[in-house]
């Protein structure tokens, strides 16, 4: 027998990227999550966020966190199932239902548990899923975690989508599950050509937006609105730990799915419910989101301004999103080089996220820029010129 221990034993590729100082993860902050954060004792402008609209440091959001903890205590120590469930749970799912034009919503205590809750509680033995090779890994694990046989598409590729779904047996349930908007690259899904795939086969259709509410839609709905095909997706996800700056997920569906959910899905019933403060939290942004929707828009405009000031020093993006994704993908090929332009770029003072595979296809590594509703059209000139300024140095 081999010691199970062994493979941690090994050198590995974290260790080569120690030695060479361009090891890029689990940087301490010392201020709240903003545009411009202290982060190891220096200023940095903070393009590696999903705080899309900024409002983690909105004084109402704080302060009805505040209060929930004053009211409710820091915790539920139980499951929505028995002791957890909280009133502010049930009206966080009722405005949120109202706010996504879905009969019900079922709340979750992280976006990644959701997806685990979802699927492995909706796809059964002898049913199919069918995933976007770029979709989230929760959603992959949510399909290990279900008994139904998992199919894959090429990113976006429709043709070959069709051609799962005519793989399905004629007696097997079948679930698309999608991204709305992709996490690395920013594209948004081929909504209108899933939906009418789904019809044509059966196939009920899933849609991950926790990059698309508050970013994408009527007044932040997300990827199903800005289709406008809200009737067509049986299912949204999401998560609060976005643009509703807290901490959570959720599920808006048709009320006897939902149902079906809360008392079938194992991370759902097995887990202890969001805490009051971040329940609360979350319903102070999405009532912020739903009284200012020009958030939205002033979010999409920093998208589209960035990307203009990058075009303009020829700085190469991925380009598969729309232009008002606040998701900038800078090209930069390979692992170490990113590795390396990314320590030189937080060393001068701007935080990216570095991108590498197998979360990037192999050779198309990234430096993932992410913007929030906050940042201002100076301090995206100032990131901008470092990027710039960094990224002339290296052969790419």
């Amino acid at each position: 027998m081999i010691d199970l221990f062994e493979k941690a034993e090994k050198h590995s590729f974290v260790d080569d990227i120690r030695e060479q100082n361009i090891y890029p993860y689990f940087h301490a902050l010392q201020s709240k999550q903003d545009t411009v954060v202290q982060m190891e004792g220096a200023r940095r402008i903070m393009l590696g966020s999903n705080n899309y609209l900024g409002l983690t440091t909105n004084p109402e959001v704080i302060e009805a966190g505040v209060e929930a903890y004053r009211k409710l205590g820091s915790g539920c120590s139980g499951s929505r199932f028995l002791n957890g469930t909280l009133e502010l749970h049930l009206e966080l799912e009722a405005e949120l239902s109202k706010f996504l034009r879905k009969d019900s919503v079922v709340t979750f205590s992280t976006g990644f548990q959701s997806n685990l809750g979802i699927i492995s509680a909706i796809v059964g033995r002898g049913d199919y899923v069918i995933m976007d090779r770029e979709n989230h890994a929760s959603l992959y694990d949510g399909c290990k975690l279900s008994y139904g046989t998992m199919l894959r598409y090429r990113h976006n590729d429709m043709a070959e989508l069709e051609k799962c779904l005519q793989k399905v047996p004629e007696n097997a349930g079948c679930l698309i599950v999608t991204d709305g908007v992709f996490s690395m690259g920013g594209d948004i899904a081929k909504l209108p050509e899933i939906c009418a795939l789904a019809e044509k086969y059966g196939a009920r259709v899933m849609v991950d937006d926790a990059h698309g509410l508050g970013v994408l839609g009527e007044g932040g709905r997300g990827t199903a609105s800005f289709f406008g095909l809200e009737d067509k997706v049986d299912i949204y996800m999401g998560t609060f730990s976005k643009s509703l700056a807290s901490l959570g997920g959720y599920m808006a569906s048709s009320a006897r799915v939902a149902d079906y959910v809360r008392h079938s899905s194992r991370p759902f019933i097995f887990s202890a419910s969001i805490p009051p403060a971040n329940c609360a939290a979350a319903l102070a942004a999405l009532r912020i989101l739903e009284s200012h929707p020009e958030l939205v828009d002033k979010l999409q405009d920093n998208a589209r301004y960035m990307r203009k000031c990058l075009a303009e020093k020829g700085i190469k993006m991925r380009m598969g999103g729309g232009e008002m994704i606040p998701i900038v993908p800078i090209f930069t090929y390979e692992p170490i080089p990113t590795l390396t332009i990314t320590k030189d770029l937080y060393d001068h003072g701007v935080f990216v996220n570095a991108s590498l595979p197998p979360a990037t296809a192999p050779h198309e590594a990234l430096l993932r820029c992410s913007l929030m509703a906050s940042h201002t059209h100076e301090l995206i000139d100032e990131a901008v010129d470092i990027i710039a300024e960094v990224l002339g140095r290296y052969e790419l």
